[in-house]
């Protein structure tokens, strides 16, 4: 073996080490962390009620990593291969930080140490890296728990929904609405963005007089509005494909002589979940004017009457029977585009050729949990190995 020249570098360890974790980052939130306004970052894990409710047991065992938008899972992965954290000397080098031999001491006793040294301040033999699943993050099934339910007649307001004369009195600001939200939000293990989301598609809202609650309306309850809504429309004029003022349509819903039939901000939810997405407004913000997208509407008027109709299987409903109540919560020019083929992918399913039932969204897409082979699994397949990475690069 010929021998090295080169000067000789000292390569030490303290002792204790330090604790470092390494944390890989894909590219689009390493751009985003480094942007001119990044962002701040939150940790998220649902709370201990939370975790069991939604009969996740993993719940306690993950924490997400969340960016205003996006929903990172962080999983420890470990490696063959330790990782050494190193840090160079610069010309000072502590006896106290070092272990050498004793054939490095002089003459003297003293250590005959280099200039130049490194000291591996910590050793890790695993990373974490964020990873999103195929079908992504939703609050849906977080929120479905979080939120009590809306629905009068069978019980389950609680008796704190009571209309009266002076309804108004449980209608808050915008600022307390916001506040309230954030307090479910807190321990949902989503971003805020896709709270949001699962707060629009829930047409949650806020209300109470007694005791001021975050509620969600069963889906009797949002097919009751939206046929007070196609009702009141018809009778004061107001095109729903149109942009009409939010203020009419809430009026348009009032009888004379009788108390609100539900809550104005019950109404708002709704309005914002149908309205055009470039007329919708941040929840942040409130909403006074609109306008429907039909197709939408129709799509959504069918899921919510099956939902309502027909939620399991042992009250499956027939097709023919399905389609005409369908047809009959659509204004009069809707009826002819309520047909099976608009209704969402997976949204039923049918017991037999004549029969239908509702399939909830989260139960709609099953992942297979087939393994993978052959010329795919190897595909697939990644390494951790740092010797079997450089060979890999070599090899190129």
């Amino acid at each position: 073996m010929s021998t090295q020249t080169a000067l000789s570098i000292l390569f030490t360890h303290t002792q204790p080490q330090q604790g470092f974790r390494l944390l890989e980052l894909p590219p689009d939130l390493e751009e985003l962390l480094t942007s001119k306004d990044a962002p701040l970052l939150e940790l998220k894990s649902p709370s201990f009620a939370l975790a069991q409710a939604v009969k996740d047991p993993s719940a306690q065992e993950y924490v997400n990593l969340c960016t205003p938008t996006k929903t990172y899972r962080i999983r420890q992965v470990h490696s063959s291969n330790s990782i050494h954290i190193i840090q160079p000397s610069h010309g000072e080098i502590s006896q106290e930080d070092i272990k050498v031999v004793e054939e490095e001491a002089g003459e003297g006793g003293g250590l005959n140490l280099p200039d130049e040294a490194v000291t591996a301040i910590a050793k890790c033999g695993s990373t974490l890296e964020l990873h999103v699943p195929e079908g992504g993050f939703s609050a849906i099934k977080f929120l479905e728990k979080a939120l009590r339910l809306y629905d009068p007649r069978s019980g389950d307001d609680d008796g704190d929904m009571t209309m009266g004369e002076n309804a108004s009195e449980g209608v808050l600001s915008v600022t307390q609405h916001r506040e309230l939200r954030d307090q479910v939000c807190a321990d949902i293990p989503v971003s805020a963005a896709q709270c949001e989301a699962g707060w629009l598609e829930l047409c949650a809202f806020v209300y109470g007089k007694q005791e001021v609650s975050c509620w969600r309306p069963s889906a009797r309850m949002r097919l009751n509005v939206w046929k007070r809504f196609v009702e009141g429309a018809l009778l004061q004029g107001i095109d729903l494909e149109k942009q009409f003022l939010v203020g009419d349509l809430w009026k348009s819903v009032l009888d004379d002589d009788s108390d609100p039939p539900f809550p104005r901000p019950l109404l708002e939810a709704l309005v914002r979940r149908l309205c055009t997405e470039d007329e919708r407004p941040p929840l942040s913000e409130e909403i006074k004017w609109a306008s429907f997208d039909k197709m939408q509407c129709i799509q959504w008027v069918g899921e919510i009457c099956l939902a309502a109709t027909a939620p399991m299987a042992s009250s499956a409903v027939g097709r023919s029977d399905f389609l005409r109540v369908w047809k009959d919560c659509l204004p009069e020019s809707w009826r002819n585009d309520a047909t099976l083929s608009k209704l969402p992918e997976g949204s039923y399913q049918s017991p037999d050729p004549s029969a239908m039932f509702f399939v909830e969204s989260s139960q709609r897409k099953q992942t297979s949990k087939v393994p993978a082979t052959g010329a795919a699994a190897a595909k697939a397949k990644t390494t951790r190995n740092w010797h079997e990475l450089l060979k890999n690069q070599t090899r190129r």
